[in-house]
């Protein structure tokens, strides 16, 4: 692998990386919660608020972007604080329903726009061979803030409160890695250590942390999608390490 190469996936693992440090806690949050697909929801809803500042001509400004979708997460987030508080019975129903929304919302709105087909990708798949310094700073600030706030909040914030971290987490992931690496990030290395009783956390990092390495590695080797070949090498090392946690239950 040449310099170019190296250059190039460096940032990229850096900022997956970031995404993990707060996706793989908040992912053990939402499967104990039981709402597996709010990620998706929140996520689509946080890609709709940059397709909308891209219409109003505000892509050029990053803070008028990171404004629109911060607000349309934290939307997102209270509607399914609401969800909860009135639904509980359909959660998953209307959680499923409101990422449908958001996702043809996206794409009725762009629907004129000659690009549309290139930006709906961007959006799901992410682009994240191409990160800049500047997105890598102003996340990893945003992390250390969450970080901090999950440690001294964790268990006092209402679901309201749960919400809109998670909806401000993922606001910031979803714009570096795409809705698929977000879901993938959140999901696989809680699913893969959900019966550990010891270790959890950092086995779980270590999962999300060898998918996104394997998949750089592999996207570059085998000229992939760098998105969707992180998903698969995640989710591959996710079930290599619960095939090795069964075989040591049996032993």
């Amino acid at each position: 692998m040449n310099d170019v190469d190296l250059n190039i996936l460096l940032p990229a693992f850096i900022a997956g990386l970031l995404v993990l440090a707060t996706h793989v806690p908040l992912g053990m949050k939402v499967l104990a919660r039981g709402i597996i697909f709010a990620d998706l929801a929140v996520a689509q809803i946080a890609g709709l608020g940059v397709v909308i500042a891209e219409l109003l001509g505000a892509a050029e400004s990053p803070l008028a972007v990171q404004a629109l979708a911060v607000a349309s997460a934290l939307l997102g987030a209270a509607l399914l604080a609401l969800i909860e508080h009135r639904l509980r019975d359909v959660q998953e129903a209307c959680i499923g329903l409101l990422f449908v929304l958001a996702a043809t919302g996206g794409i009725l709105l762009m629907s004129h726009d000659p690009h549309a087909g290139e930006h709906i990708k961007d959006l799901l798949v992410g682009q994240i061979l191409w990160v800049s310094n500047a997105q890598l700073m102003t996340t990893a600030i945003l992390t250390a803030v969450l970080l901090v706030l999950w440690r001294v909040f964790n268990q006092r914030l209402g679901s309201l409160g749960f919400y809109a971290l998670f909806a401000l987490a993922v606001t910031a992931s979803v714009q570096l890695v795409g809705v698929y690496l977000v879901f993938a990030s959140l999901i696989v290395p809680a699913l893969a250590t959900y019966k550990m009783q010891q270790r959890r956390l950092p086995v779980a990092f270590m999962i999300g942390t060898a998918g996104y390495a394997a998949g750089l590695l592999l996207s570059v080797w085998l000229d992939l999608p760098s998105g969707a070949a992180i998903v698969w090498a995640m989710a591959l090392a996710g079930t290599l390490a619960m095939l090795k946690k069964r075989r040591e239950l049996q032993i």
